[in-house]
């Protein structure tokens, strides 16, 4: 298993849709992400910063991603929710939620 952290920041004016999506997540976005070995995901906010957090316990994550990347429902939802975000700067190219590096973990 493989823990993730991410970083985006979130518009001022996407707040509320944005919350108010994810308080009723499509159940067909949900099965995806368990489809694509992804498990304990979860979302904080910050003022206008977000964090994500998750679980990856497959064992090719760029061939699950573009699993997902794939599902027709996935993409309607990317198309509501990542207008409602801003990229950091600092992300890497290619990426539109910044990739964080763990520097500890204890159980």
């Amino acid at each position: 298993m493989r823990r993730y952290g991410q970083m985006i920041h979130l518009k001022p004016e996407g707040t509320d849709e944005y919350i108010r999506l994810h308080a009723e997540t499509w159940p067909g976005v949900l099965s995806k992400i368990k489809e694509c070995n992804i498990s304990n995901y979860s979302i904080f906010r910050k003022d206008n910063s977000l964090f994500a957090y998750f679980e990856y316990t497959g064992t090719n994550f760029a061939k699950d991603i573009a699993l997902m990347a794939e599902d027709s429902e996935t993409q309607l939802w990317w198309d509501k929710v990542k207008p409602l975000m801003e990229p950091i700067e600092t992300r890497k190219p290619g990426e539109f939620w910044a990739d964080m590096v763990e520097i500890f973990h204890t159980d």
